[in-house]
């Protein structure tokens, strides 16, 4: 029974494919992985081998990341994905691109844009929102749009069926979150350290007791990213959370696999897809029990 007060999921004609997912991995008594990848990173072909690869690598849903030239939340990894995604020819359109060819091949894993909102803004929203809707995705995260300033890119969305899913941190305080959660859709995304990607880990006792936290606010899937780089710290995030989200250690195993010049070297799309296997493993594995009540 949800509390008083207690932010819920926005009412729809039938459960979206995040919901559905979610609803599953519930049922499955286990948490999810969320894996994050920069489209085009580092060119539009390996960066489709990674992508269609994923969710049998063990990815329940995925965030494909938006390349903009200034990802102020991003640490240097991400942001040298961008630059290295920018500088191959991507752009928003062929993000879109990406997804589409994606969907045609996965009819059931949850796509999440993730970025900015320049981009989106310089393609149109009307244009973008119907684009993302023919390619199949399903939810934006916009990290740099505040509740207060997203109505018009959240109204047309949540017309269209896109989930627009809102981020907490551990500086969103009482008087601040019932904000943040209004109209959210999808997950929430808790922000583990207040700081940017790829850079540190918030201690495992400190994330459980804020999703605890969140967990008296809302009905929504919490999860939780940001500092997840191994299979061990994936595992101990989903024994407490719906979903881990890794992104920069994936980013990382992408830079490594590509030559002097930048290119990707033989094997570069599997050797990404092998951590995924491996951060798939130890979030199946965290949970002995059933569900979470």
């Amino acid at each position: 029974m949800r509390q008083p007060g207690k932010a819920t999921r926005p009412e729809t004609v039938s459960p979206s494919r995040v919901g559905r997912c979610f609803a599953r991995l519930a049922k499955e008594g286990r948490a999810g992985l969320v894996t994050f990848l920069t489209a085009g990173d580092p060119d539009f072909q390996t960066s489709q081998a990674i992508l269609t690869g994923l969710s049998k690598a063990g990815a329940d849903l995925i965030e494909l990341g938006m390349p903009f030239t200034d990802p102020m939340a991003d640490g240097p990894a991400i942001q040298a994905s961008s630059l290295r995604a920018l500088k191959s020819g991507i752009t928003l359109a062929k993000v879109v691109a990406l997804a589409g060819a994606f969907r045609r091949t996965d009819s059931a894993t949850p796509l999440i844009l993730m970025g900015y909102y320049n981009p989106i803004y310089a393609y149109g929203v009307p244009r973008f929102i119907s684009d993302a809707k023919a390619a199949g995705i399903d939810g934006l995260i916009v990290v740099d749009l505040p509740p207060e300033e997203d109505e018009e890119l959240r109204l047309p969305a949540q017309a269209a069926g896109l989930d627009l899913i809102r981020l907490a941190t551990p500086t969103t305080d009482a008087k601040r979150l019932p904000t943040v959660l209004s109209h959210a859709g999808g997950f929430l995304y808790y922000v583990s350290i207040a700081g940017i990607t790829g850079t540190r880990s918030a201690a495992i006792d400190r994330v459980a007791a804020a999703v605890a936290q969140l967990r008296t606010a809302t009905d929504l899937p919490i999860a939780v990213g940001f500092g997840i780089r191994e299979p061990a710290q994936a595992a101990a995030v989903a024994g407490v959370a719906d979903a881990a989200v890794v992104g920069s250690a994936l980013v990382e195993r992408v830079a490594n696999g590509l030559d002097a010049e930048g290119r990707p070297r033989p094997g570069c799309a599997e050797a990404v897809l092998a951590l995924v296997r491996e951060l798939a493993q130890g979030v199946r594995g965290a949970r002995s029990g059933g569900a979470r009540a």
